[in-house]
């Protein structure tokens, strides 16, 4: 294992604070206060899942925000691994990984300084056996789970990386990710500005078509239909049914107003324990409109029990994933996220992040992740985005700089009507 693998909390990086930088909406002009990853030279980084969507644009991502990284595409098709590797260059390898063999898992791990987990779907997921490979190797780890249970139970394993002194980021990619850390935010200023106390936490987020994810995403949106959502009301869990609760959302500039729906995501659990915030929800929907009143048909027609079962909802992926291809090519890949923040003095502020392709935001979103632990942001132990500054992020500025590299819009800590395409006027000249 190399060095920086056995001293992760003695680096230490000099950022513009986000407050300075918060009312520039340009993303050009704060993509200028990234710092080069420095720090993260040479460095030896196993993704597993690399020759899908998002393990591939996470790696693509990687080598260009820091291009002597050592890279290794993990899958079990040569074939695709050779493509991948081809497009990256002389600095990748493609390395044949069976994530559900332990033996293999551990020696694919044995000689890197951080694993990223993007071999999906996480849903219904029995165990957490890459991580406790990494635990047992001794390697960083990240993934982009996006499965409330698998979260959670990543979570429990914080004693074991302790132990073996290594940093745990679980949810690190875009949305839970990067939307954790755009709460988090809110929070952190919300509080630090007033003496109010934040009080609703909302996340809704939007992506045309699939996103251009590939077939993971699709098994995703399928499988999270099976589940019942989790949010809170005034600090009282509440169950409500997946894909209903509709509310309309203008997500600003460049994408306007969004039909969105409730889905049990995993940020929702993790905010209200970590930032401590009452009442919480989170939303999603996606273009064209068919495919929400798709996604409505099936939560309401389908069994539960047909939905968390991954060989049928496998079925159903190959069966509707040619239509989703054709159909990509006319909706494009537009993402949004947008993160709602209200407090108990009235304050309301709003975060928006939203990029042409999903496929490649999510890669910077990700690499992002994966380049602050290997310069030493994170502290050992498992961690959520969200959590406290110098424990999980240590430099939240320079991640959200990375992450939204290629926005077309992004915004922190603004009123609603100063995003809104469309903010409505309560009189006066008044907006809300």
């Amino acid at each position: 294992m190399a060095s920086l693998c056995m001293n992760w909390t003695n680096t230490r990086m000099t950022v513009t604070p986000l407050a300075a930088v918060k009312d520039n909406n340009n993303a050009d002009t704060y993509r200028d206060r990234v710092e080069l990853p420095e720090k993260a030279k040479n460095s030896r980084v196993l993704i597993l899942g690399g020759t899908g969507r998002v393990g591939g644009s996470t790696a693509i991502a990687l080598s260009k925000l820091c291009p002597d990284l050592k890279l290794f595409v993990a899958g079990r098709n040569r074939e695709k691994g050779a493509a991948m590797v081809a497009k990256l260059g002389k600095n990748s390898e493609f390395a044949e990984v069976n994530i559900d063999d332990k033996g293999s898992l551990e020696a694919a791990l044995k000689d890197v300084d951080l694993v990223v987990h993007a071999a999906g779907p996480f849903q219904q997921a029995g165990n957490c056996n890459v991580l406790e490979a990494a635990i047992q190797t001794k390697t960083a780890y990240l993934d982009v789970c996006d499965d409330t249970s698998y979260a959670f139970r990543a979570k429990s394993y914080m004693n074991e990386a302790l132990a073996a002194n290594i940093p745990v980021i679980t949810t690190g990619g875009i949305y839970p990710g990067v939307s954790n850390v755009m709460a988090a935010e809110l929070v952190r200023i919300a509080v630090n500005e007033s003496e109010s106390k934040p009080e609703r936490l909302r996340f809704y987020y939007y992506t045309a078509g699939s996103g251009g994810a590939g077939p993971t995403i699709l098994a995703t949106s399928f499988l999270l239909l099976g589940e019942d959502v989790i949010a809170y009301n005034k600090g009282t869990e509440i169950k409500l049914k997946p894909y209903s609760g509709m509310l309309s959302i203008d997500f600003g500039i460049g994408v306007g107003k969004k039909d969105v729906y409730l889905l049990n995501l995993p940020e929702v659990s993790s905010a209200h324990k970590i930032l401590g915030i009452p009442s919480v929800s989170a939303r999603f929907g996606t273009d064209p409109i068919f495919w929400n009143w798709g996604m409505i048909a099936m939560a309401n027609l389908l069994p539960a029990e047909f939905l968390r079962d991954r060989s049928k909802v496998q079925q159903l992926v190959q069966l509707f994933d040619p239509l989703v291809r054709a159909v990509d090519q006319i909706s494009g890949e537009c993402v949004s996220i947008r993160v709602d923040l209200e407090c108990t003095d009235g304050r309301h502020r709003v975060g928006i992040f939203s990029h042409k392709r999903l496929s490649k935001s999510v890669g910077n979103s990700t690499a992002a992740f994966a380049l602050a632990i290997l310069e030493g942001s994170t502290k050992p132990g498992v961690w959520f985005p969200e959590e406290p500054e110098g424990i999980a992020i240590e430099a939240r500025e320079t991640l959200l700089g990375r992450a939204t590299q290629g926005t077309i819009n992004f915004v922190m800590d603004k009123a609603p009507w100063m995003v809104e395409t469309a903010p409505k006027e309560i009189g006066f000249g008044i907006y809300g």
